[in-house]
């Protein structure tokens, strides 16, 4: 994927071409933020940007008619934003804060999403559940927690030849860190994509980490282990 090319076209297409539902999205959010707390980017250019633009940079990396889990929905990034993109995309959202879900339901309902479910429920929970485990042809998240955390909750929900992908700060050093995690869990990171956000909005890095086989029954390990001793 050529990630530069890719975020002109989506800057346009989010921008200009799907201003229309983007900016409905805009207005919905910072309806719910009043109530909910979803977010402290409510500016109009920094939400087009930081999260409507940033979300949608990995669309090119999901596979046609895949099946997506997000792990720590929160106000919904990147799957929203996906999902506008890319109705193709199933998305089941795993969130454990009630009041988030709560907005992605609305939202869903609002938008008339097809195909996308809310499970209020700790990632590490339904991780050990086998209609989850293993069942998705990629798991992704935004913003959640450090790389070597964020695998112990995401690929245990990523079917073996399936992805992680993970949108991150532009540090690459944590996602080096996490090596270890990616062979004890099963998988290995395959490839990693930096980029900087137009006008000055910040370095970004996506990395695409790769199931090659099944993941331990005992990840992840619950009671708080994956961020207090992390792999």
């Amino acid at each position: 994927m050529d990630i530069n090319g890719q975020i002109a076209f989506l800057q346009k297409k989010v921008m200009e071409e799907k201003r229309e539902i983007f900016e409905k999205f805009r207005l919905f959010l910072l309806e719910y933020n009043e109530k909910y707390n979803l977010t402290t980017i409510v500016e109009e250019k920094d939400i087009y940007y930081k999260h409507f633009l940033d979300s949608a940079v990995g669309e090119g990396l999901f596979s046609k008619n895949a099946r997506v889990a997000e792990i720590g929905s929160g106000a919904g990034f990147p799957s929203l934003p996906l999902k506008l993109l890319r109705d193709d995309l199933s998305f089941d959202l795993f969130e454990s804060v009630g009041k988030k879900c709560d907005f992605l339901r609305a939202f869903v309902d609002n938008f008339a999403l097809s195909n996308v479910h809310i499970y209020n429920v700790r990632a590490e929970d339904a991780a050990k559940d086998s209609r989850f485990r293993e069942k998705y042809d990629f798991a992704t998240a935004r913003a959640v927690a450090r790389m070597n955390t964020l695998s112990e909750y995401c690929l245990p929900f990523v079917k073996v030849g399936g992805q992680f992908i993970a949108y991150k700060s532009g540090d690459v050093s944590e996602i080096k860190e996490a090596e270890s995690a990616y062979k004890t869990l099963g998988a290995r990171c395959k490839r990693v994509y930096e980029y900087s956000l137009p006008e000055g909005y910040g370095d970004r890095t996506l990395a695409v980490v790769e199931k090659v086989r099944p993941t331990p029954p005992k990840y992840p390990r619950g009671q708080g282990k994956e961020r207090k001793q992390p792999l």
